[in-house]
């Protein structure tokens, strides 16, 4: 009787052990997948602040545009003389537009650049490390192996290695990966 009850503690004991190992690998996934969304994030925010530039360049140019039509009224009105004070309407009227515009390129470029700062703020550098009995690996370097994998085990061109999604599993000292979405398998680490 007393063996049985030492072997269902063993079971215990083995059962908090594989919970404990399956606790990094959970962690290094969530890991992964908040970087991959970060990243995607700011590639976002990067292409809409420079759309946001692209689109202020117009109103740039119409804003200098408004402001030679304005020095053209303005000169015209000047020419004629019995509509002094028509001209000093047109040009004080033609003047606001101007300002208005200028003041709206102005903020559309201010924005853009706003967007573009926020863009490169939200770029975070990541390192990723798995340690496990005395051993360390980084992101870099499974890659770097899973791209050996690929090009010397399998035969395929480095150059077709073009997406890897990589599992670290310490317990059985391996990683598995799916390469292209198509090749799958595991090395040891």
């Amino acid at each position: 009787m007393a063996e049985v009850k030492k072997t269902a503690a063993e079971q215990t004991e083995v059962k908090e052990t594989e919970k404990k190992a399956a606790k990094p690998k959970a962690s290094v996934k969530k890991a992964v997948k908040a970087t991959e969304t970060t990243a995607k994030k700011a590639e976002t925010a990067a292409k809409k602040a420079e759309t946001a530039a692209k689109k202020a360049e117009p109103a740039v140019k119409k804003a200098e545009t408004t402001a030679k039509k304005a020095e053209t009224t303005v000169k015209k009105a000047v020419k004629t003389a019995g509509a002094a004070t028509a001209a000093k309407k047109a040009v004080k009227a033609t003047e606001e537009a101007a300002k208005k515009t200028v003041k709206k390129a102005e903020t559309a470029a201010k924005k853009t650049a706003a967007k573009k700062t926020a863009a490169k703020k939200a770029t975070v550098k990541q390192s990723i490390s798995v340690q496990f009995g005395g051993k360390e690996y980084t992101t870099e370097k499974l890659v770097e192996i899973a791209k050996d994998v690929w090009q010397y085990d399998l035969g395929q061109k480095e150059a077709d290695f073009k997406e890897v999604q990589l599992y670290v599993k310490p317990e059985e000292s391996k990683a598995y990966y799916v390469i292209n979405s198509t090749e799958t398998g595991s090395f040891d680490i």
